[in-house]
């Protein structure tokens, strides 16, 4: 696919990846096998048609098949820019035995792009009114699948939203260059036009609790809050001024716009020497970020080798195209500061043993190897955890060690009446497998709801 130019992307907020042309989409199409038996969708956590949708684009039908992923999918812009495919449909791809892929993800994106540039979106039919009332608590990829799949099946739904946008991770999280919030925008207006109610600024747990929406006549609730409690690796200095979690670094820059300092009045400190702690997808978007906003040097320091990083293939490669530093094999033991002030990062040097928990080898410190690394910004991108804010005002609802919500396989939690999916239950993940989560229990609850009470299309 098509791309800014590294030099000069570095330095604009404006997408990277520049979609295809109809004519490298049908050409893209082409190489799909269109298999009998095809083993894409099985990799796919909504069970897209993949191939029905593909065979629609090869034959120029562009709004059918966007209208066939649709049917599956409410939010395919967005997925069609984010989700790790390389690791779901494509990866089953009967191609990639010897070639390249099919571009499944690519292809899903130019069906959508060119859905909301002829501005001819679609609203499906929807089931007549069911009488019961659903509650939504967080607004991004697994609250807006949700919403949207129980709007459609004729349910009255409210989706609840602590921030001042609606799209949760999928607007404070990912920067505009992988995502525009113009695509988000338009999803999310998509869903609203499915006749979800949206209410921002609502921080159930605070406003009210759980327990409170069941008694307020809602019939159901489904929990889609994410993971957003930022980790530290609990070394000193991680106290002092300059030190981000990613959560607050992209958040400001994100969603609070503080790039734009002072035309917005949510300032951020703009780093000479930035050091980004992780190697996950919000490590490259914080180190991307950061060279952005003006930056010198920014180095991506990880405690592994590029082997074991979990960011995506294609991230890693574009960070390093615009000229971000890895240091692989290096950990962080200490912040220095001065005047309170970050100054520079102590660091010692590692070497990978043997495989731990995760299936990746552990790594293990080399001794007498420290060094410093100047540094006068440092954001710590190490992952996230459960917030327990939401969770601590329903103590009958059962959570495991970690914080996160126990369900069980339709996303049923230990409280009657209340579902919960995504990054809340398995920890941080994918977009796409938060709305895979979200289409099980918005299935279970329309089930639950539906019990003795028929709901017919309307025609």
């Amino acid at each position: 696919m098509p791309k800014q130019d590294p030099k000069k992307r570095g330095k604009n907020f404006s997408e990277v990846a520049l979609g295809y042309t109809e004519k490298e989409a049908i050409e893209e199409a082409k190489r799909c096998l269109q298999c009998k038996k095809p083993v894409c969708i099985k990799g796919c956590p909504v069970e897209i048609d993949i191939p029905g949708f593909i065979r629609l684009i090869k034959e120029k039908k562009f709004l059918e098949a966007i209208q066939k992923i649709k049917e599956k999918n409410s939010l395919p812009a967005i997925c069609g820019r984010v989700c790790p495919q390389e690791d779901q449909c494509e990866k089953f791809c009967v191609l990639g035995k010897k070639h390249e892929p099919v571009a499944i993800g690519r292809l899903e994106r130019f069906a959508a792009d060119y859905e909301l540039k002829k501005g001819h979106v679609k609203i499906p039919g929807i089931c007549t009114g069911s009488g019961k009332k659903i509650a939504v608590v967080g607004s991004g990829p697994g609250g807006l699948t949700a919403a949207g799949d129980l709007a459609k099946l004729g349910h009255r739904v409210t989706l609840f939203e602590a921030l001042h946008r609606p799209g949760g991770v999928l607007v404070y999280g990912i920067p505009e260059f992988r995502l525009p919030k113009a695509i988000v925008e338009a999803e999310v207006d998509y869903i609203r036009r499915l006749g979800v109610e949206i209410k921002t600024n609502y921080v159930i747990g605070k406003i009210w609790t759980i327990d409170e929406l069941l008694q307020q006549g809602y019939d159901a609730v489904f929990i889609a809050i994410g993971a957003g409690l930022p980790k530290f690796q609990n070394i000193p200095g991680e106290n002092l001024n300059g030190v981000y979690s990613a959560n607050e670094y992209l958040t400001r820059s994100n969603l609070m716009k503080a790039y734009l300092f002072p035309e917005y009045a949510t300032p951020i400190k703009i780093g000479r020497k930035v050091a980004v702690i992780g190697g996950g997808n919000v490590a490259m978007d914080s180190a991307r970020t950061a060279l952005r906003l003006g930056a010198e040097e920014v180095t991506v320091v990880y405690r592994r080798s590029r082997r074991e990083m979990p960011a995506r293939k294609e991230e890693v490669e574009n960070a390093m195209e615009e000229g971000i530093d890895f240091h692989f094999l290096v950990k962080p033991v200490k912040i220095l500061g001065k005047g309170g002030w970050v100054k520079a990062m102590e660091c010692i040097k590692m070497e990978l043993g043997e495989p731990d928990e995760s299936g990746r080898r552990r790594p293990v410190p080399i001794k007498g190897s420290e060094f410093i690394m100047e540094a006068d910004i440092v954001i710590v991108a190490i992952g996230t955890g459960a917030n327990p804010l939401l969770p601590s005002t329903a103590p009958d609802m059962e959570l495991n060690k970690w914080g996160y919500i126990v369900t069980d396989e339709k996303g049923r939690t230990s409280r009657s009446g209340v579902w919960a999916g995504g990054d809340i239950v398995t920890g941080s993940a994918t977009v796409i497998l938060a709305m895979g989560a979200a289409r099980k229990s918005s299935d279970d609850i329309h089930r639950y709801l539906s019990s003795g009470n028929e709901v017919r299309q309307k025609q």
